[in-house]
């Protein structure tokens, strides 16, 4: 099951048939909870159970929640921060992060409750029931919803929160969709790249400097440019661990690579993908001062056809 997804919009809508809430900074799960246990999956199918040993003590009722899994950092919600754990597999440096930075399920549908499916009710009904279930502890958590979509918008750009996404109250949930009925509204360019290789530090062999980002099409892989910038400390020998297994003799590009770009570049097998922030694509196509943010271990680079993130 792939969750419900929203639509880029182009203004926030008013009237009593929206509701509007927070675009959290995180990682999307649907949570399937049972009296046996929880199992954490993440938009693009992949078990993510074992990476969030915290959220597991929810385990009773029968429920399906559509949710995120939020991480803080200085007490806003950070992909970053959460990228952190996101890669991990490893149970006892899973267990070490889960205790110094713990994660919280944010809850903002419910899909199933006790064997009923609630998938073709409205949201209205659904919110409700959803928020008669009582989450209200630091793991698990339903965040408020507000009537003034233009307010709240305001009010996420000043505390430098993602944004605001917009519900239709009569939308039924549509798995795997991208629904208009569903609206989203972030402050930031915020977007999602295959990583098809990547290049030494100046004056280095070893360590990892700058990755070379594509967009998936229809056509193959289209060349974005190069990302340096937020590729330091720990993030250049995390990043350079995942793409060594993945080397392959050419480049995954369908179009011609700068020569300024392409030499030194080790080419990778295009399977990871990270976000990166920037000001857009520039007119030759290529991102404008980008940044790179994080893995999404979550996704896949079919998941970024047809417009991804």
């Amino acid at each position: 099951m792939r969750p419900m997804l929203a639509t880029r919009g182009l203004h926030v809508p008013t009237g009593g048939e929206w509701m509007h809430e927070v675009k959290w900074d995180g990682m999307r799960v649907l949570a399937d909870v049972s009296g046996d246990g929880v199992r954490l999956t993440s938009r693009a199918e992949n078990d993510v159970t074992a990476s969030y040993p915290e959220l597991l003590a929810m385990a009773g009722r029968d429920l399906l929640l559509d949710g995120e899994v939020i991480a803080l950092a200085d007490g806003r919600p950070s992909f970053g921060a959460l990228a952190e754990r996101m890669h991990v597999r490893d149970r006892r440096r899973v267990a070490r992060l889960a205790a110094a930075r713990p994660v919280t399920f944010l809850a903002f549908d419910l899909v199933r409750l006790d064997g009923r499916d609630l998938s073709r009710r409205p949201l209205s009904e659904r919110r409700e029931l959803l928020v008669s279930l009582g989450f209200a502890g630091e793991s698990w958590h339903v965040p408020e919803v507000y009537d003034d979509g233009a307010m709240l918008l305001e009010a996420t750009r000043a505390q430098g929160l993602e944004g605001v996404v917009s519900k239709r109250l009569s939308s039924r949930y549509e798995f795997g969709v991208r629904s208009p009925h569903w609206l989203k509204f972030p402050h930031r360019l915020r977007t999602s790249w295959v990583v098809c290789g990547w290049r030494p530090e100046t004056g280095s062999q070893q360590r990892l400097g700058a990755i070379l980002v594509g967009e998936p099409t229809a056509e193959g892989i289209v060349f974005r440019g190069r990302v340096g910038s937020g590729i330091a400390g720990k993030v250049g020998p995390m990043l350079k661990e995942l793409l060594e297994p993945l080397a392959v003799e050419h480049s995954p590009f369908i179009d011609d690579i700068p020569r300024v770009d392409a030499a030194g570049t080790h080419w990778v097998d295009p399977r990871v993908v990270v976000d990166v922030e920037s000001l857009g694509l520039g007119t030759q196509g290529r991102l404008r001062q980008p940044a790179y943010i994080g893995v999404r271990a979550d996704l896949g680079p079919d998941d970024l056809l047809g417009g991804g993130q």
